[in-house]
């Protein structure tokens, strides 16, 4: 028996599982929120009661204390020896990692090498995985990369038409994101099917605030929604997805804004938030687009509108697709949004969907007919269990 935590660090959170390994048992989980500002908070999980406090959280590095003391004071473990492992998500493992890695000083150095392509998330990484090395002096480290699964794409899916010094010099390319996610559904849902996932043919859509898209082949990813950063893809909740470049000139020189403004309306301006002028939340533009807001129905139609075009896309690259499977907080809970995405598919994939089960489905089901050419599916993601098992794998734990 061991017990390893999973970190999962934002740039002003981190979230946290402490699982009970082989039994893949969750002791607790948690979050530690609005780190960096004046005054922050502190959820766990105990006994099935979320327990909360408000307190400040300076750091990164202080919301680790907070966290290791919490594990104590709640009897959690008896003493933070118990910990044997822990593994960390990342989200920019660049071209340097297809796969899950123990940590040395050479992965550090790269990771913090691939700051500038995330920059607001592989510096927290690293700053938790730094704190936790002090705290936890004597265990040994995972890195769990976003980027690797989406590394078997082959070069006319990752590179874009630009100088292809572009791509030598500065490492310009397609690198996805929420690969741990698409990994696990697709993987799940071959065990749905109770076929092997190198005989299928799979395209998983992480619908969330952040979203994506990718074509799964044998189990392998051929391509992907998101680009060089995670602004690349679908419209999202603030992220405006793929647009035409000149957009970025014109609107500079309308706006008289500097790179930085831009960056700021295209990943927090724009997506839902930008069209409905409402909210970045699906759930606040589904109440709104119900009482009959015309902009909040043409967010929600813009919205199917693009994922609907990318499906569509890797359904032709695909040849034939045997499952299609839902997952994230809209992917997994706006019903509503998901017939949309089907009806508009329907024809095109073959598709025979049961709506009314769809419109009772949060949880993991087919939602398709017996009939319907492509299954599809509903399942939950669990990235926090793919990190944990990638952690006692390559920790031999």
């Amino acid at each position: 028996m061991s017990k390893i935590i999973v970190i999962n660090a934002g740039s002003s959170s981190l979230k946290f599982q402490l699982f009970k390994m082989p039994e893949e048992e969750v002791l607790t989980s948690g979050l530690a929120e609005r780190i960096g500002l004046e005054m922050g908070a502190f959820t766990i999980k105990v006994n099935g009661e979320k327990i909360t406090k408000e307190l400040a959280l300076p750091d990164h590095a202080v919301a680790v204390d907070t966290l290791l003391n919490a594990l104590l004071e709640y009897k959690i473990v008896d003493d933070l020896s118990e910990i044997q492992g822990a593994g960390h998500r990342i989200v920019q493992g660049g071209a340097y990692f297809d796969q899950s890695v123990k940590v040395d000083e050479d992965v550090v150095s790269k990771v913090d090498e691939l700051c500038e392509l995330a920059p607001l998330h592989n510096p927290a990484h690293l700053i938790c995985y730094r704190a936790f090395k002090e705290a936890l002096p004597n265990i040994e480290h995972v890195f769990v990369f976003d980027t690797a699964f989406h590394q078997s794409m082959t070069a006319e899916s990752y590179l874009f038409p630009v100088p292809y010094e572009w791509y030598t010099d500065y490492k310009i390319r397609r690198y996805g994101a929420h690969g741990t996610s698409h990994q696990y559904v697709a993987n799940r849902v071959a065990e749905l099917m109770s076929k092997d996932i190198k005989d299928l043919n799979i395209i998983t859509c992480h619908l969330g605030n952040g979203a994506s898209i990718t074509a799964v082949k044998g189990g392998k990813c051929v391509n992907t929604s998101m680009g060089l950063t995670p602004l690349g893809g679908i419209m999202m909740g603030t992220r405006s997805g793929d647009i035409d470049p000149t957009v970025v000139f014109y609107m500079m020189k309308k706006l008289g804004c500097t790179p930085d403004d831009m960056d700021y309306y295209l990943n927090k301006k724009s997506g839902m938030l930008g069209i409905s002028g409402i909210s970045s939340d699906a759930r606040d533009v589904a109440n709104a687009a119900k009482e009959g807001n015309e902009r909040a129905i043409l967010t929600q139609e813009l919205y199917v509108n693009r994922v609907v075009n990318v499906v569509g896309g890797y359904y032709m690259q695909l040849g034939h697709v045997d499952a299609m499977v839902f997952t994230a907080g809209l992917g997994e809970n706006d019903t509503y949004i998901r017939e949309l995405i089907l009806k508009g598919l329907q024809e095109g994939m073959g598709l025979n969907i049961d709506y009314e089960l769809n419109d009772k489905t949060r949880d993991e089901r087919k939602i398709s007919k017996a009939d319907s050419k492509v299954d599809v599916y509903v399942v939950p993601t669990n990235e926090e269990l793919m990190i944990v098992r990638d952690t006692v794998r390559i920790l031999g734990l």
